[in-house]
């Protein structure tokens, strides 16, 4: 039989080549990069359900592995949310602590109340992980953990100053906590409202700090805006 030329036109050389079904390997994530991964999908999915209505197998599906990779990284979904919420009551204290800087007392709670709100601003996922409600939340591991720490170092704050100004000092914590905490509950309520503007909203929570209902100020602004 005779063979087919070169450059034939014959059925045997316009015969298309079937492509390759050979599956194209997949690359496996590195494991740092892979929990990193799966840490940020189960922040998003614990902030819009909270711990209860979070699953594994969602967590599992959103990062498109198994199951057993996520127990294998965390052992388990209590795990997995530890691990968020410690990364978030990290994040801001840190936040709310770098930004304690002046040393007058007033610029102290403007710069409080603007840290909780832009923390809120820019990362409500966050915020919203930590406060919402879990059986596995501890004392030291909630929004409640943040707020004392913050409390405490307003509390040393409030007491030199308490003491300068001759009031009793052991009455710091009180205020503090009393502080810290008109500053956080208007902080839950801002997240879902998102007015007036963060900085209207820290005037006027220092207003009511700082000045009293008896002498508030009609149209307050911040020293750290203003200057003084």
């Amino acid at each position: 039989m005779a063979s087919v030329p070169d450059g034939d036109s014959g059925p045997a050389r316009r015969r298309a080549v079937p492509p390759s079904t050979k599956p194209v390997p997949r690359v496996r994530m590195p494991a740092a990069q892979r929990r990193e991964q799966l840490i940020s999908i189960a922040r998003q999915i614990f902030a819009e359900r909270g711990f209860d209505a979070t699953s594994i197998e969602e967590v599992a599906a959103r990062a498109k592995v198994s199951k057993p990779v996520v127990y294998e990284h965390f052992g388990g979904k209590e795990g997995l949310y530890a691990v968020v919420v410690d990364r978030e009551v990290r994040a801001l204290l840190d936040r709310i602590t770098t930004a304690l800087t002046a040393g007058h007392p007033r610029e102290l709670l403007e710069q409080a109340a603007m840290a909780l709100l832009s923390y809120i601003e820019e990362d409500a996922s966050g915020f919203r992980v930590l406060v919402r409600e879990s059986p596995l939340l501890s004392a030291t591991g909630n929004i409640s953990s943040v707020l004392n720490d913050v409390a405490h170092q307003v509390e040393h704050i409030l007491g030199a100053e308490f003491k300068s100004r001759g009031y009793d000092p052991k009455l710091a914590e009180l205020y503090s906590q009393a502080l810290v905490g008109m500053v956080a509950l208007t902080g839950r309520w801002w997240l879902e409202v998102r007015r007036p503007r963060k900085e209207t909203v820290a005037a006027h929570l220092v207003n009511l700090a700082w000045n009293g209902l008896s002498h508030l100020e009609a149209k307050p602004g911040m020293i750290t805006v203003r200057g003084r």
